[in-house]
């Protein structure tokens, strides 16, 4: 049977609903850690509780953390996948975070709930228990990080949470999952392959985020730079344009050798330089703004994060992105 360490950091999944209010909230205990005899029917388990924290509140210290953990664990011969738990409204990011770091062939999933453990039609348990099942299939071996949720499995990389509630709001719009489960089965049937993986030690450089709109000029830009901030990341329109009174700023940006990166706030479809008006994709290439295609924008911001700690010049930053 094979072993595998299920690392909790809080979220709905490990939270309780107040009959009273309504309210959900972070529980003293971990409710899935009362799943155990059903857990042990599929493998040998071991939980830690790392951190019981809402997901609003985890940082890109915290993924850290996690990241420097599952690396613990998976060193070792003992342990043939790893298993977070944790809140849905970062988990994108930090499953994402943890793609960019983690160098491991070894099956790591990610999940979480929509629905507190004792609400009614609670999702949790059965999102655990299908985690489970996906870390230990042989298929899930050199998939990259995983997210399983809702009987879906999709990439780190292109999932994203699509519905405040609704318990089917993970979706990869970009090219759909990659495998899903039935009661009997776990199947694959895409594979994107991972290559690249960045074991940095620290998080020292601050990068903002910023989505164009109609009407926006220069303001925001302008004080994200006398900020001080390391880097910034733009959700353009459409293909990737930004209205033209925004561009003194980005030039500025650029001026002071800070990169900018330009994702699409459209779900999907990737950015292009194919206009040539100012603000325009062609306008913003030609000026030094990189293209993170098929990212979105809190992904790009990690992987900027990422790219910092490595290197300042923005050529060598550039490569980043080019896949």
């Amino acid at each position: 049977m094979k072993r595998i360490v299920v690392i909790h950091t809080g979220g709905t999944i490990a939270m309780k609903e107040d009959k009273s209010t309504g309210t959900v909230s972070t529980s003293t205990s971990n409710p899935l850690t009362h799943m155990t005899h059903m857990i042990n029917e599929i493998a040998t388990v071991e939980e830690q509780i790392l951190f019981n924290l809402p997901s609003p509140h985890i940082t890109p210290d915290h993924m850290l953390k996690i990241a420097k953990e599952i690396n613990n664990y998976l060193a070792q011969d003992d342990y043939d996948g790893a298993i977070i738990t944790h809140g849905t409204d970062t988990l994108e990011e930090t499953a994402y975070f943890l793609d960019l770091y983690l160098d491991t062939k070894k099956p790591v999933v990610v999940t979480g709930a929509m629905r507190s453990s004792n609400e009614l039609g609670s999702d949790g348990p059965y999102n655990m228990i299908s985690a489970i099942r996906v870390a230990t299939s042989e298929q899930a071996f050199d998939k990259g990080v995983l997210v399983v949720m809702n009987d879906e499995i999709h990439t780190a990389k292109y999932v994203t949470k699509t519905s405040t509630s609704n318990v089917a709001t993970f979706q990869s719009p970009q090219f759909g999952p990659i495998g899903m489960l039935t009661k009997q089965s776990v199947y694959f049937y895409q594979k994107f392959p991972k290559v690249e993986s960045y074991p940095i030690s620290t998080l020292s450089k601050k990068v903002a985020m910023v989505k164009a709109y109609a009407g926006m000029d220069d303001s925001l830009i302008e004080a994200f730079l006398k900020s001080g901030i390391d880097g910034l990341v733009i959700e353009g329109l459409g293909q990737g344009n930004v209205p033209k009174e925004t561009i003194p700023a980005l030039k500025n940006f650029l001026k002071a050798n800070k990169p900018v990166i330009l994702v699409s706030r459209c779900f999907k479809g990737i950015v292009q330089p194919t206009y040539g008006y100012e603000g325009g994709g062609m306008h913003l290439k030609e000026m030094g703004v990189i293209f993170a295609s098929g990212l979105t924008g809190q992904k790009a911001r990690l992987k900027l994060l990422f790219a910092l700690e490595i290197t300042s010049d923005i050529t060598e930053i550039s490569e980043f992105f080019d896949d």
